[in-house]
C-alpha cells in the first residue's frame, strides 16, 4: 500500500500548493527551482512574463515574489540586466535575521538567549577542537581589550568580536551567520552597563578568561561548560531585570 505524500495527508497541518496564496505559490516555485539546480547561483532568472506563464499565475503575483526573495537575499537585481540568483552564503540569506536580538524584548529576549545558551556552547567546544596558534593569538588579543577597555562602548565592542571570533574558528559559515543574527551591540551594552552599575563587571570578565583559558589549553568539555557559564551568566542577569513574570 502506498503512502499518501505529507502535504496531501489530513491532519498533518500542510497546505495543498493550490491552497496557498498565489504569492507564496511563485516564491516556492522560484525555490524550487533553485533547490533542484535548475538555477544556480549567478544564474540569470527567467522573464517575469515567463515566469507567470510557466505557473499560471498574474505578472504582478510573480513581481511581488521576486520582490519579497531580492530582500531574503536569495535573489538580485541588476539595474539593466535582469533578475539574477545570488551566491546563496548564509550571511547574505540571514542578514534580514539578524534584526531578532536587535528588538526582542521580555520573554522574546529570554528566549533568543536560551538559543544562545544551545549553541554557544557546541561552538566554543568545536572551536576548542579547532583552534590554531593564530587564532588563539587573536582571541588574546581582544580578551585583552576587554580587560583594559577605556570605555563601555571599546568594551562591548571587544566583547562582540571576541565571541565572533571562536564562532569563525569552527569554519562553519551558516553558524557564523546564525551568531551574527543573535548578537546585538545594544543588548551587550546593556549587560556591561548594568554589570557595571552594580559592581559585577569583574564577573564577566572571569567569564571570557575562562572560556580563552579552555580554548587556550584545547579543552572541548571545558570550554563548553565555561561557555554555558556565561550565557547563564547574563540570561540570570536579564530575568532579574524583567521582574519575576518571566520565571520559569
Amino acid at each position: 500500500m502506498s503512502t499518501p505524500d505529507h502535504a496531501d495527508a489530513p491532519g498533518t497541518g500542510a497546505v495543498p500548493a493550490e491552497r496557498l496564496p498565489v504569492t507564496q505559490r511563485a516564491i516556492d516555485h522560484i525555490k524550487g527551482m533553485i533547490a533542484e539546480g535548475l538555477l544556480q547561483p549567478g544564474d540569470r532568472l527567467p522573464t517575469e512574463r515567463d515566469l507567470a506563464a510557466e505557473l499560471g499565475v498574474s505578472r504582478s503575483s510573480m513581481r511581488e515574489a521576486i520582490r519579497a526573495l531580492t530582500t531574503l537575499g536569495v535573489l538580485e537585481a541588476r539595474h539593466g540586466a535582469g533578475v539574477y540568483v545570488t551566491p546563496l552564503r548564509p550571511g547574505d540569506l540571514l542578514e534580514t535575521f539578524s534584526v531578532l536580538a536587535e528588538i526582542s524584548q521580555g520573554e522574546t529576549l529570554i528566549e533568543v538567549l536560551q538559543v544562545r545558551r544551545m549553541l554557544d556552547p557546541a561552538a566554543t567546544a568545536l572551536a576548542a577542537a579547532r583552534a590554531d596558534d593564530a587564532q588563539l593569538r587573536l582571541l588574546a588579543g581582544i580578551l585583552e581589550r576587554i580587560g583594559t577597555g577605556e570605555s563601555e562602548r571599546e568594551i562591548v565592542a571587544a566583547d562582540l568580536s571576541f565571541h565572533q571570533a571562536i564562532v569563525e574558528t569552527t569554519g562553519n559559515a551558516t553558524l557564523v551567520a546564525v551568531n551574527d543574527g543573535l548578537s546585538s551591540r545594544t543588548f551587550n551594552a546593556r549587560v556591561w552597563h548594568g554589570h557595571r552599575a552594580a559592581g559585577l563587571t569583574a564577573r564577566l570578565r572571569e567569564d571570557h578568561e575562562r572560556i580563552y583559558q579552555a580554548l587556550h589549553d584545547r579543552d572541548p568539555d571545558a570550554a563548553r561548560a565555561a561557555a554555558t557559564m556565561h550565557v547563564m551568566e547574563v540570561e540570570r542577569w536579564l530575568r532579574g531585570h524583567l521582574g519575576p513574570t518571566t520565571a520559569e
